[in-house]
């Protein structure tokens, strides 16, 4: 961080006009991540909708996609933007998507985050972003490979983080926030 950078508090970054750019908040200060692949974007696309299909199928709770601000803690603040995001009415206290009228950034942990791993994603920084989802009590994240067409899924918990799975072409996903969900790696990684 220089001299220069303005450190932001909570009414700084609420004061800030909204925006589609993906960034987030580090100690803070913002960050801007690089634009992600057009791959990416294609993987995030399909993971949004087959788990907002599932969700939806069986009105579980609301997925979101990137870019949604999860406060992590303030001050100073700190915010992550994972690609995608699930939050179950039954943790949430949330009854539907009316719910998130006029919420800037989401200030409860969602049940479920999903990173898009890149070739900007250190050790450190998927380290670093674990340990912030595990600060707030999200319950599962998926770190999701586009080069090695892998999903691998965590189960997290305030002791520990552990490996639930990782899952590869030809098989389906393991998870224990959505038990009942039948995704194949494949549907992910082919274009259909």
């Amino acid at each position: 961080m220089s001299a220069e950078t303005k450190i932001l508090c909570i009414e700084d970054y609420l004061a800030m006009p909204e925006t589609r750019q993906h960034y987030e908040i580090i100690d803070g200060e913002l960050i801007m991540p690089p634009a992600p692949t057009l791959y990416h974007q294609w993987i995030n696309k399909k993971l949004l909708f087959a788990l907002d299909h599932h969700v939806q199928m069986h009105q579980l709770g609301i997925v979101l996609g990137a870019p949604v601000d999860v406060l992590i803690h303030q001050p100073p603040i700190q915010t992550r933007q994972p690609d995608v995001l699930y939050i179950s009415f039954e943790h949430s206290g949330f009854k539907d998507s009316d719910s998130l009228i006029g919420i800037q950034l989401l200030e409860i942990a969602p049940d479920l985050v999903v990173e898009i791993l890149s070739s900007s994603d250190t050790r450190r920084k998927i380290k670093d972003k674990l340990a912030d989802y595990q600060t707030i009590g999200v319950r599962e994240c998926w770190l999701v490979s586009p080069e090695g067409q892998t999903v691998e899924v965590l189960k997290v918990t305030s002791e520990k983080i552990e490996r639930i799975g990782i899952f590869g072409t030809g098989q389906e996903i393991s998870s224990e926030v959505f038990p009942e969900l039948s995704l194949l790696v494949n549907d992910i990684f082919e274009s259909n």
